[in-house]
């Protein structure tokens, strides 16, 4: 589902605490619309999520918001807003302005239903890597993260020749090497699928492609563990909405796999959205987007609790030092408070 709302820079959700005084030096407070609620199934979620934490909505008005991610030496959070082809940028000083347009398609085709770039990462340089659903491809930002402009170097675009669906999120080990996936859900019916499945892929830093699996209907979030032996996936499926846990052997390749939780019979009315992008924390705790907002999965397979934002839930990220998450979540921008 698509919000059709235009673009607004949410004053009307804002109030300000203590207005600036007159040598304009004074900080201002400011206290944004709470939403939704916490709902804790786990006392261990009280580790992570501290009691009386509030869901915050800090920017809204966009189609469908994806992809954010945390540019620490701007104190900055990017995302991207799909159907319209932008990239934006908030801040808490400075609040929302936009940081990228194109984002994902390049092309004169003016009816494409999912054009812009969907997930986002840096690389070891800090460059940005983007899943460009309208190019089908990755695409590295050619220009400074602090001074982008529209200009993209081509990563990859096909496997075996054949063009790629739509690749929708991407994560990055230490090595720097790409793991990504790639469903159909940028694809248009004048732009056929050219692929008689969906892949999860790993690109390595010489431009080797590897197909790591072609079994899952709908890949798309994907995550690594802290210890880098473990990717993670959600699939997109309404009728299997689950995560899976996938063990990787010192090379990077796909060892076994587990479904480590099915979030399937949570699929209703009152609990919009399916398994969708994920974080991961620095205790190896998933938060990831699903059925009602985002999901707290341990690394166990445990379901701790669910942040409950009343929208369909895309994606989340922390900031650098995990003080918030950060979640995507249709036509907005939220984010809560971690302990």
């Amino acid at each position: 589902m698509r919000n059709t709302l235009g673009l607004v820079f949410i004053s009307s959700l804002l109030a300000c605490s203590a207005p600036k005084t007159a040598s304009e030096t004074e900080a201002v407070t400011v206290t944004y619309k709470t939403v939704g609620s916490v709902e804790r199934l786990k006392s261990q979620l009280t580790t992570l999520i501290p009691e009386g934490a509030e869901i915050e909505v800090i920017a809204s008005g966009f189609e469908w918001s994806e992809g954010p991610l945390w540019l620490e030496d701007q104190h900055a959070l990017i995302f991207t807003d799909v159907p319209t082809n932008k990239i934006w940028k908030w801040t808490e000083a400075d609040s929302l302005s936009l940081f990228l347009e194109p984002s994902g398609y390049l092309g004169s085709e003016t009816n494409k239903k999912e054009p812009g770039a969907n997930g986002l990462a840096l690389d070891q340089n800090g460059s940005l890597i983007l899943c460009q659903h309208g190019e089908r491809r990755l695409a590295l930002m050619n220009s400074p993260i602090s001074t982008p402009t529209p200009e993209f170097i081509h990563l990859v675009g096909d496997y075996e020749k054949k063009k790629f669906n739509s690749p929708n999120d991407l994560v990055l080990n230490q090595t720097g090497q790409i793991f990504f996936t790639d469903p159909p859900y940028g694809l248009d019916d004048w732009d056929p699928k050219e692929l008689d499945f969906q892949g999860v892929y790993r690109l390595d830093k010489d431009g080797t492609l590897n197909l790591l699996l072609d079994t899952l209907s709908r890949p798309n979030g994907i995550g690594l563990s802290p210890d880098q032996k473990t990717l993670y996936i959600a699939q997109s499926d309404p009728l299997k909405a689950r995560y899976y846990a996938y063990e990787l052997s010192e090379d990077a390749t796909i060892v076994s796999g587990e479904v480590l939780f099915d979030a399937t019979s949570a699929i209703g009315a009152e609990r919009p959205g399916l398994p969708d992008g994920m974080a991961i924390h620095s205790s190896g705790t998933l938060f990831a987007s699903g059925p009602g907002g985002i999901l707290v999965i341990s690394p166990e397979g445990e379901h701790l609790g669910t942040i409950l934002t009343g929208q369909g839930t895309a994606n989340c990220a922390f900031d650098s030092e995990e003080k918030y998450l950060y979640m995507t979540a249709d036509a907005f921008l939220m984010r809560i408070k971690l302990k």
